[in-house]
Parts: structure tokens; C-alpha cells; sequence
């Protein structure tokens, strides 16, 4: 039976909170924040921007939180409204109160939000876990999206290492900091946590998430997907393989795009993001007038 995420006790609650507003203290990033209520529970929206654009929706990577994207949310809201989700059941401002079962759930809670914050369609852009998921709406729920860009969706193209599976694994354990830090710079080299950002990220090892883990596309699945994609990769990624996995993506989806940057590892959005930003914007604006799909 499917459960409710949540924090482990009270004190990883307040930690993680606590972090949180640590964190957000921290951003200058003008926006506001919205409490959307959805039949999963209530989710978090931070929101900045404006313009008549397609609106772009952000879904975070593991450990992170709607946070995570201040530092190129602006750039990507030049002239459209960006909003950016604290996902359900996941470490963050958003309260699951129901289960989500599998992917429709999933489809349908983000939809809830879509109509809650008024949105008939949105582009929507992940990075990571937040790939995955964005992979799952984008799969779910063509009619609701413009365009979906995937940010290193390590998991869902192809298989992760059994080597790196059982190194997250087995560091998720009992992590001290230093186990973090060189946890860090093994995925995401070139890449340096603030403080904020490294105590926030620990304290979200406090929630059980009951979402599940990212899962490798079926053939079929990614033949059916009808919304054009980008995918866009860390040429020394160790989470995946960016040559097969564009190889797939080209040889499989109908409307796809690939971005492979060498050189660059995990982390490369915040390792070049003067770079990936403008990518991203590319792939929106092409398809921002794209007419909706009607797949169901």
C-alpha cells in the first residue's frame, strides 16, 4: 500500500526547517511564494517573473527544493512567469497528505497545480530526480505541457551503474559531513555547496520520501512521447552515460533535442549556467506557440 512521505520525527522536521529558512534568507531572487492546495496535499510554489511567454515550471533534483533554482530562476523568467515547486513528498514546504500510488497520481497532482496557480500549459524542466518526474508529466500529461527539458535524467534513459547505485547507497547510510563533501565532488565535480546549501541538503535526508526512484524508460514509452524534448548532459557525468543515452533519445523520440557539454560532470547546469540558461530559453521559445497534443 502506498504511504505519505513525511519527516522521520519532529526534531528532523524543525532541523530541515530551520535549514530552509537558513537558506532562503540567503536568495536575492525577487519572488513570492504561493500555497497551492492540491488532493495530495498543499504544495509550495516560489514564483518570479514576468512576460507573456508559456510559463516554465522547475522540478528540483534530490535533496533540493525549489530553492535550488534561484540562481538562474531570473534569467529564465526574461519574459514569462517561472515557478518553481517544492515537489510533494519530497524535503521541503510542501505537505503530502495522500498517497501517490504511481504516475498518474504523480501526472495528477502536478496538474492540480497547474490549475491552482491558473496555468493552462507550461514548459516544464528538471534536473536529476527532478528529470525523472518532469519526464513522468511530460509522459502523462502531454496537453497540459509545452515542452519538457531533462537535466541529466540519470535513471531514465538508461541504467544507472551498479558501481555508482551502490556507492549512493551505501553512503546514504550514516553520512558525516566529510562523507558529503567527497560524495560532492565525486558527482557533481566542479561544484561547490555554500554552507546554506550543504545544511539544507543533509537536513533533507530527514524526510521518507514515498515517491519512489527514477526507472528507465520503456521503448515504447519514449516512441509514444508526443512533447518535444531537450535533453541536455554532462559529458563526464558518472550518474549516466550521455553517448548512449542521446543515441536512444535520437533513435526513439519523435521531437527530441540533445545537448551533450564536454568536460562538464553532473552538476553542469550550475557548473556553466551562462551557458545551459540560454539552451534552455532556446527550447522554449521555439515551442512556445506549439500547438497542444491531444494524446491522453
Amino acid at each position: 500500500m502506498a504511504k505519505v512521505g513525511r519527516f522521520k520525527n519532529e526534531q528532523a522536521r524543525a532541523d530541515f526547517m530551520n535549514a530552509y529558512a537558513a537558506l532562503e534568507a540567503r536568495s536575492t531572487l525577487e519572488a513570492k511564494t504561493r500555497e497551492i492546495p492540491t488532493s495530495f496535499g498543499t504544495t509550495q510554489v516560489r514564483q518570479c517573473g514576468q512576460g507573456t511567454g508559456t510559463p516554465i515550471v522547475l522540478l528540483h533534483p534530490f535533496g533540493g527544493n525549489g530553492l535550488y533554482w534561484d540562481f538562474v530562476a531570473g534569467e529564465l523568467a526574461d519574459d514569462r512567469v517561472v515557478y518553481a515547486l517544492d515537489t510533494i513528498g519530497t524535503a521541503g514546504k510542501s505537505v503530502q497528505t495522500a498517497p501517490i500510488a504511481g504516475d498518474a497520481d504523480f501526472a495528477g497532482w502536478f496538474g492540480e497545480v497547474l490549475t491552482g496557480l491558473g496555468i493552462d500549459r507550461a514548459h516544464v524542466v528538471g534536473l536529476s530526480q527532478g528529470a525523472w518526474h518532469t519526464a513522468l508529466v511530460g509522459s502523462q500529461l502531454p496537453q497540459r505541457v509545452a515542452s519538457v527539458t531533462l537535466i541529466e535524467p540519470n535513471g531514465v534513459i538508461t541504467k544507472m551503474k551498479w558501481s555508482v547505485l551502490f556507492k549512493i547507497l551505501r553512503f546514504g547510510i550514516n553520512p558525516s559531513e566529510e562523507d558529503w563533501r567527497k560524495m560532492n565532488a565525486w558527482i557533481t565535480p566542479g561544484v561547490t555547496m555554500s554552507k546554506a546549501q550543504f545544511d539544507c541538503a543533509k537536513a533533507s535526508l530527514g524526510y521518507r520520501t514515498r515517491l519512489g526512484w527514477a526507472r528507465v524508460l520503456k521503448d515504447a514509452e519514449l516512441r509514444s512521447f508526443s512533447v518535444p524534448m531537450l535533453a541536455i548532459f554532462g559529458g563526464e557525468s558518472v550518474a549516466c552515460d550521455p553517448v548512449a543515452a542521446v543515441r536512444r533519445i535520437n533513435s526513439l523520440v519523435p521531437n527530441a533535442d540533445t545537448e551533450i557539454y564536454p568536460g562538464m560532470g553532473h552538476g553542469v547546469l550550475d557548473q556553466i549556467p551562462e551557458r545551459v540558461v540560454p539552451r534552455i530559453l532556446k527550447h522554449v521559445r521555439r515551442h512556445d506557440h506549439s500547438p497542444a497534443s491531444n494524446s491522453v
